[in-house]
């Protein structure tokens, strides 16, 4: 502990990012960064707790509290207070394989369990995580390591999304010959399509990191989805283990008459297409769905919602609107939302700052559902029918929702995006390599194997990330990547020495 005092002496302090109506003219990165003395103090407001919440990385009531990967962030923000800047990258890098990433796409569940949160304003932590990959990546101290020696053993992993490049780090880092399948023209899988690129730059840092690991001696494969156009059995006979991490992919419909209208597209098909036309052609190419000029409504909220909503202002929307089926949050925890627990309370995001500063007001509309879609003669959609709801308990204690009589609104649209989670994984590759699935109370599929174990009921083959766990966060990916390769080198090897 640094500073003692630190937590008294200095208050909480960000960045400042672009104002909204600057940043939304590009697509950006729209963080800025603060200087090594501003960070020291925020560093210093750690109080190196006892019990440190901040990386216990555990659910509580169905959400994260503290750091999946279980960072040491006590120790490194008491590096960075100290300015051994160096010494603090060594200890960041010793549980999380890319920092860069979460400390820029991560919603931070180890503030939510920081022990200074209980009567002030968290440390912050994911921005001292974010600015020590920064400097550290500015200082070139960040190089490839390729391992001393070679095992021999061929491991396939499925999927090049967080998960994926975790564990082909890590398997890489054992020794093993690592070959990374990705069935898009690019890797990174949701760090490349499914993150807008003003969240996470997909060439200063997802290609960078992506570079790193092809000098460490990971083999990438693009274009090949296996069990399409890769037989499934030739991946069996090639490899001696394959990890699966080929992530949730299935989104959930909203199946409500004229669905089918053109206008109403899933997010992912959104955002994938208008990250692909940016980076193949600044948006010259007009392979994407846009929305300039146009009224749009966002279903669902979270961070793809958000997403969404951030995309259709940079395109120059003239109306948008985000519905989201719950109610508002309160500005302040609540009685059944204790700490540790992840902070159930009402914030604005990046997109909806954006939205209230075009427009005047956050674009969230609460206890909001969707009743049809409308279409001109043309078959376009031109309207949406929605109406409020209340959630009220039913006779065995379950709430319901419940229409609100003389509720009924219609909205103009053009272009609806449904952001209302994922079912879990595309089922073919698993029926074609034999991985049994497990049906979810939610109603997802998942590729069956214990949390920790990763094992499937084909023993050379493992599974990590939400094709495993269903729709989940970055970091959970990075926690269950690094885990399937620690078990996977065990069951090839007889013993690992990675954590």
């Amino acid at each position: 502990m640094g500073k003692p005092t630190g937590f008294m002496d200095f208050p909480r302090e960000l960045p400042l990012d672009r104002t909204p109506t600057e940043r939304i003219r590009d697509w950006d990165e729209f963080h800025d960064h603060q200087d090594d003395s501003a960070l020291r103090n925020q560093g210093a407001r750690c109080m190196d707790c006892g019990v440190p919440f901040c990386h216990t990385g555990t659910l509580i009531a169905g959400m994260a509290s503290g750091c999946p990967v279980n960072n040491l962030i006590p120790e490194w923000n008491d590096l960075v207070y100290r300015g051994l800047w160096r010494e603090a990258l060594d200890r960041l890098h010793k549980t999380n394989n890319f920092p860069e990433f979460t400390g820029r796409v991560c919603p931070a569940p180890c503030e939510g369990s920081c022990v200074l949160g209980i009567s002030e304003p968290a440390v912050t932590i994911k921005n001292i995580e974010c600015s020590i990959i920064d400097k550290a990546f500015q200082e070139r101290w960040v190089q490839p390591e390729p391992p001393p020696f070679r095992t021999g053993r061929k491991v396939a992993v499925v999927g090049s999304g967080p998960a994926g490049l975790a564990a082909a780090a890590q398997l890489n880092k054992a020794g093993h010959w690592v070959t990374v399948f990705e069935r898009a023209d690019r890797i990174g899988g949701l760090l490349m399509y499914g993150i807008p690129n003003m969240k996470l730059d997909k060439q200063a840092v997802v290609e960078r990191r992506v570079k790193l690991l092809e000098a460490e001696g990971v083999k990438f494969v693009v274009n090949t989805e296996v069990g399409v156009n890769y037989d499934a059995a030739t991946l069996e006979k090639d490899f001696d283990a394959i990890v699966l991490c080929g992530g949730a992919t299935k989104p959930r419909d909203l199946p409500v008459p004229g669905r089918e209208l053109k206008g109403v597209y899933f997010a992912m098909e959104f955002l994938t297409k208008n990250t692909k036309s940016l980076l193949d052609s600044n948006h010259t190419d007009g392979q994407y769905i846009s929305a300039k000029a146009k009224d749009v409504i966002v279903i669902g909220g979270g961070d793809t919602g958000t997403d969404c909503v951030g995309t259709s202002m940079r395109h120059g929307c003239r109306s948008l609107v985000q519905f989201e089926i719950l109610p508002k949050p309160p500005n302040e925890r609540a009685g059944d939302n204790p700490w540790p627990q992840w902070p159930k309370v009402y914030k604005m995001d990046y997109g909806q700052e954006e939205a209230a500063a075009v427009f005047g007001a956050d674009p969230r509309q609460y206890l909001i559902s969707t009743e049809k879609f409308v279409g001109d003669a043309e078959g376009n959609l031109k309207e949406i029918h929605t109406v409020r709801i209340e959630w009220v308990k039913d006779a065995t204690g379950r709430f319901a929702m419940q229409k609100v009589p003389g509720s009924e609104k219609v909205l103009p649209a053009q272009i609806v995006l449904l952001a209302m989670g994922f079912l879990g994984p595309e089922n073919p590759l698993l029926e074609k390599l034999g991985v049994e699935v497990q049906k979810l109370p939610n109603g997802t599929h998942n590729a069956k194997a214990e949390y920790g174990k990763y094992q499937t009921n084909k023993k050379h083959i493992f599974a990590a990330g939400d094709i495993r766990r269903g729709q989940s966060l970055v970091v959970w990916a990075i926690n269950e990547g690094r885990g399937a390769a620690r078990e996977c080198d065990r069951w090839l090897m007889g013993e690992t020495a990675l954590v």
